[in-house]
């Protein structure tokens, strides 16, 4: 029986017209000027309103070679629901305006066999936005090739737990038809955002803003979640995929292949130059198995 995910935020943070999403995601692949690789097991991109962040979350999709993929697995922060672990999807289908993705109920079948996750009910589902928005990007790019998908709403999660489920999830990164799909946005500055960290040494705010991003960036790129952690202690950034990012670290260090994360494109919303100002930032990266 079909249980289907509705494209809830299509009509308000994308448009729910097909045509035009598609013109729309077209220009900004072919914008980015990125080919596709084979090589490109898996992506970090932003999750905001496409009018935000749709032009850079383009850097990180433009990469993915459909032809090598068969899976994608999907990790997107939670926003409104509070759990202290991951939940799967209890959907079979997630609809987008240009094409329903088929959720791989064989590979959630194993991770509930774990004991390690939960199954989160529709609603906690379709009211998050992080991983939906990276739908209508995969929906795209694997028109026409078969892809199943696993979505993972990874929660507020413990240094021991991100580790546990890096460890857990490691063995899916050696499957070479798998592809990781990491949902983050990053510094949400201003008193909205209750974060206005500003280090004067760096000029202009927003200046400040993009050396402590770039500071992240550098460490997320090392591909150590250890210094990740400990980066967050100190500035205490208001990355909101922290943890799928971490997770993805732990899988990517308890792995048998070695990849290598790499940033391509940085935006913030707008520039901030005033106490008075905010801004949320957006980064794409890609992983790549090295040869």
């Amino acid at each position: 029986m079909e249980r289907a995910r509705r494209a809830i935020h299509a009509g308000a943070w994308y448009t729910d017209n097909a045509r035009q999403l598609g013109e729309e995601l077209d220009r900004w692949l072919r914008a980015s000027g990125q080919s596709k690789s084979p090589d490109v097991r898996g992506v970090i991109a932003p999750h905001a309103g496409y009018s935000y962040s749709g032009r850079c979350a383009a850097f990180a999709f433009a990469s993915i070679d459909p032809q090598s993929t068969s899976r994608v697995f999907l990790l997107g922060p939670s926003h409104h629901y509070y759990t202290p672990k991951c939940a799967i999807s209890r959907a079979t289908v997630y609809k987008t305006p240009l094409g329903d993705l088929t959720i791989d109920l064989e590979v959630n079948e194993e991770l509930k066999a774990t004991g390690k996750f939960e199954v989160m009910d529709l609603q906690v589902d379709e009211a998050e936005h992080s991983m939906e928005m990276h739908l209508p990007y995969l929906a795209k790019v694997f028109q026409g090739w078969p892809v199943k998908i696993v979505p993972i709403l990874v929660g507020s999660l413990s240094s021991e737990s991100e580790a546990m489920y890096g460890r857990l999830l490691a063995k899916y990164v050696d499957d070479p038809k798998t592809f990781f799909s990491v949902s983050s946005d990053f510094c949400h500055w201003g008193t909205r955002f209750n974060y206005v960290y500003y280090d004067r040494k760096e000029g202009a705010i927003y200046k400040s803003i993009e050396a402590l991003d770039k500071k992240g960036m550098d460490i997320i790129e090392s591909g150590d979640p250890d210094a990740f952690k400990d980066y967050l202690l100190e500035y205490d950034n208001t990355i909101c995929g922290r943890h799928p990012i971490s997770v993805f670290l732990h899988m990517l260090r308890n792995c048998s292949l070695k990849m290598d994360i790499s940033f391509i494109q940085y935006e913030q919303s707008s520039q901030c130059r005033s106490m008075r100002d905010s801004s949320v930032s957006y980064a794409s990266a890609v992983a790549k198995a090295e040869a």
